[in-house]
C-alpha cells in the first residue's frame, strides 16, 4: 500500500501512452478503448456491441501489438463445434512402431486475447465452451485441466441489426461479460479521417508499451485501491434497485423488468470504478465512477418484459433512469 500511489501513477502514465500509440490506427472510439482498457485492468472480459465495420477486430490486434499480448480471432458460426475454441486431442503414431498415444492440440482460447466474433451465431452448446475458460482460466478436456496464458481477456462481438438464424446468449453465460459496450458509427470528422487513412499508402508499425506480467501488476494494484464503505453501499442500492422483486425498487423497475442484477453485478462495479480512478492515477474512488461504468456494467443483467417491449423501453434506458433516481448514500455508508 506504501507505494501505491505511485504504482498509480504508472497506470495513469501507461494509459496515457496506450491511447496515444492506439491513436495511430484508430480513428476515434476513445470511450470503447477505455472501457476496454477498465475490463482488462479489472480481469475481465467484454461484449461488444456493433454493426459490422466499425473496426472491432483491428481494435485488438491492435492493443495485442501495444499490450504485446497475443492475439487470436474465432469466427463464430452456425457449425462451429466446441473443440474448434478449446481444443481436441490427437492420436500420435510413432514412426516405425505401433505405439500410440494422444496429445492434445491446443485451440485458439489458448491466447491474452481472444476475440469471439459474432458470438450469437454459434450454438449454446459451443457458446458454453468458452464459460469455463472465461470464469476459471482453465480448459478441462478428457480429464485434464490446462492453464490459459495470463493475462487472459475475452472480446466477443454481436451484430445488433442481423438476428435471423442467430443464438442468443443464455443469462448465465451474460453475467460473465463484466461490460456491454456500445461500439457507435465515427462523427463526421473522424469518418473523413479515416478514409485518408485507409485509402493511402500508409504503414503503422504501433510500439509495445506494456507487456503481460507488467499487466498482471497493474491488476493487483487496482484491487490495492481502498473504497469506503459509502462507495460499497452506492453500488448496492444501484443492484438491489434493477430487481423487481425488492421492496424499494422503483414502480419502473418493477412494471418493466422480468429479473434484475445479481451479485456479480456489484463486483464488477466495484472493480469499474476502482480501474477507472487508477487509470486517471487518482487512489480516491468516487459514485461518479460508479455512476460512469454503470450503464456498461448493469445493462445486459436485466431482462425487460412484455409491458417494456409494448411502451417501447429498453434495457438501456431503465438503467439510465435508475442512475438518476438511486440517490448517493449518506456519510457513513447508510
Amino acid at each position: 500500500m506504501s507505494n501505491l500511489p505511485e504504482n498509480l501513477k504508472k497506470i495513469a502514465e501507461a494509459h496515457q501512452a496506450i491511447k496515444a500509440e492506439i491513436a495511430n490506427v484508430i480513428v476515434g472510439q476513445e470511450e470503447v478503448i477505455d472501457q476496454v482498457l477498465i475490463a482488462i485492468l479489472a480481469r475481465g472480459h467484454c461484449l461488444l456491441l456493433g454493426v459490422p465495420g466499425l473496426a472491432k477486430t483491428l481494435l485488438v490486434s491492435c492493443l495485442g501489438e501495444v499490450l504485446d499480448l497475443s492475439f487470436n480471432r474465432v469466427q463464430f458460426t452456425p457449425d462451429l463445434m466446441p473443440s474448434d475454441i478449446t481444443g481436441t486431442e490427437i492420436l500420435d503414431e510413432e514412426s516405425g512402431s505401433t505405439r500410440r498415444s494422444l496429445r492434445f492440440v491446443k485451440g485458439p482460447v489458448f491466447t491474452n486475447l481472444l476475440l469471439a466474433d459474432e458470438i450469437n451465431r454459434t450454438p449454446p452448446k459451443t457458446q458454453a465452451a468458452l464459460l469455463e475458460a472465461m470464469q476459471e482460466n482453465v480448459v478441462t478436456t478428457a480429464g485434464t485441466s490446462y492453464d490459459l496464458p495470463q493475462p487472459f481477456f475475452t472480446l466477443a462481438t454481436q451484430n445488433p441489426i442481423e438476428q435471423e438464424g442467430t443464438y442468443p446468449l443464455p443469462e448465465a453465460q451474460l453475467d460473465r461479460f463484466m461490460f456491454l459496450v456500445r461500439m457507435d458509427y465515427p462523427k463526421r470528422l473522424e469518418e473523413i479521417q479515416i478514409l485518408r487513412q485507409t485509402t493511402a499508402n500508409r504503414e503503422v508499425k504501433l510500439k509495445k508499451v506494456i507487456d503481460g506480467p507488467a499487466i498482471m501488476d497493474l491488476q493487483r494494484y487496482v484491487r490495492d485501491i481502498p473504497v469506503s464503505d459509502h462507495i460499497l453501499s452506492y453500488c448496492i442500492d444501484l443492484v438491489r434497485m434493477t430487481r423487481p422483486g425488492e421492496p424499494e425498487a422503483p414502480d419502473f423497475v418493477k412494471d418493466n423488468l422480468t429479473f434484475g442484477a445479481g451479485p456479480r453485478a456489484g463486483q464488477y462495479l466495484v472493480l469499474a470504478a476502482k480501474a477507472w480512478a487508477a487509470l486517471e492515477g487518482r487512489l480516491n474512488v468516487s459514485c461518479a465512477d460508479v455512476r460512469r461504468n454503470a450503464p456498461a456494467v448493469l445493462t445486459h443483467r436485466i431482462a425487460c418484459n412484455f409491458h417494456a417491449a409494448g411502451e417501447g423501453i429498453d434495457a438501456a434506458q431503465i438503467i439510465d433512469r435508475l442512475i438518476k433516481h438511486v440517490p448517493e448514500p449518506d456519510s457513513d455508508g447508510v
